[in-house]
């Protein structure tokens, strides 16, 4: 029987913000408040997280029996991984504090290599069951060309045979971390989630022209890769591409990579047909896919696959890489297309020929958004979440059963016999 659970959710990034990791671990500590049986009562789940902002509050109620709670832990401001690591100790004490007394959770979930540090040491001095998810490890990122912490390797790897189960969020992930020396059993797959009430095909749209529009989303543009997609746009004369993300819309100026690529857009002979937005906002993004008839996810390294499952809420089919999440979450010639990496002719081409397939393109449309609704949903997501969580919890001790009147004792006082 699945009793309601204390959950506590950890993570040292800025969960206040809009980066991919931080909307997934709020939209997850929101789920989880569901019980898992539809009889069973409501989960209760605190956020950790290391103040960023001097003005962040204590304590921020996400939803009813969720709340995110802001530990000081080094000056509130972001800070380098390098930075981070000097003050991981003042951040397992706060930790340590709240979970030595009433707030002691059932289950710990660490978000983060750093979080995961502190978080995984804090639970196994208490005994507490601890889960782990990565959001991408360190020997994925190196081949992708990023930068990663000299030491990032050894204490993933530590910190992943330690922990009693790791939440992968897709199959190249748990390969990944199978190749680190985890245990397949200690591994669960669980994807990343879309929110169908925020991303959905029916609402309001960004304005726009009569052309076809091919919509980019991504962190930075440089990971992102949006000079490919520039390439390709050349094989795809009637259509314009617009691109969110990068720097805030009013620094878009100064920037060099937006500089560099409206070079590049020049030299294509595209610039006309090229929509640079800057960083959109999260709540604005639905208005901005509603306007695509294709989402292009062309990096070659994605660790947080989530937008192309806002993508197919919104009904409108991907073109990827299939790399990381993206070769789980796009079916080929189902939900959209799977697309070599840097391969901008071939993409093009492909791009050009489903843009006048109007019957296919409509069916990709239905199919994309029946499956980010049926497979990605919160629910579902959460659901999977809290089964990861019971394999690894402690099996109540059975309640002693009632002894009855006949020479034992049952702790009740007995009837008397005339």
């Amino acid at each position: 029987m699945h009793r309601s659970l204390n959950i506590a959710l950890v993570s040292a990034s800025d969960l206040d913000g809009e980066h991919l990791e931080s909307i997934h671990v709020r939209d997850l500590a929101r789920s989880l408040t569901r019980p898992l049986l539809a009889d069973g009562k409501p989960n209760q789940v605190t956020v950790y997280a290391r103040r960023h902002n001097t003005s962040a509050r204590g304590r921020v109620r996400l939803a009813p029996g969720a709340a995110l709670v802001h530990l000081d832990a080094g000056p509130a401001r972001p800070l380098s991984d390098d930075e981070l690591l000097r003050h991981l100790r003042d951040f397992a004490d706060g930790l340590r504090r709240r979970w030595s007394g009433a707030a002691r959770p059932d289950i710990v979930h660490a978000h983060g290599w750093i979080g995961g540090l502190a978080a995984c040491a804090v639970a196994r001095e208490l005994g507490i069951p601890f889960a782990q998810s990565f959001h991408g490890v360190a020997a994925s990122e190196r081949r992708a060309g990023h930068r990663v912490h000299p030491h990032r390797d050894r204490l993933e790897k530590a910190i992943g045979r330690d922990a009693d189960v790791v939440l992968a969020g897709h199959v190249e992930e748990a390969q990944q971390v199978v190749r680190m020396g985890v245990p397949r059993p200690s591994i669960a797959v669980v994807p990343y989630g879309v929110d169908g009430e925020h991303f959905t095909q029916v609402g309001p749209a960004m304005p726009h022209g009569g052309r076809p529009r091919l919509v980019l989303v991504c962190d930075d543009l440089e990971s992102g890769d949006v000079a490919t997609a520039l390439r390709a746009l050349v094989h795809v004369p009637d259509a314009e591409l617009a691109v969110a993300g990068g720097p805030e819309r009013e620094d878009l100026e100064g920037d060099q990579d937006v500089h560099r690529l409206r070079m590049l857009a020049k030299e294509l002979h595209v610039a006309d047909r090229v929509i640079l937005l800057g960083r959109v906002p999260h709540k604005n993004l639905p208005k901005l896919l509603r306007t695509a008839s294709l989402a292009l996810c062309l990096a070659p390294y994605q660790p947080c696959p989530s937008v192309p499952l806002a993508a197919m809420a919104c009904g409108v089919p991907v073109v990827a890489a299939p790399a990381g999440g993206n070769a789980d979450e796009v079916l080929d010639q189902i939900t959209g297309l799977h697309v070599p990496a840097g391969r901008p002719v071939v993409i093009g081409r492909a791009v050009r020929r489903l843009l006048t397939e109007e019957t296919t393109l409509h069916g990709y449309s239905i199919a994309a958004a029946d499956r980010a609704r049926s497979r990605y949903s919160l629910e579902r997501v959460a659901a999977e979440t809290l089964r990861a969580y019971h394999r690894v919890l402690p099996v109540p001790e059975p309640a002693p059963a009632e002894e009855d009147a006949a020479g034992r004792d049952t702790g009740k006082i007995p009837a008397l016999v005339g």
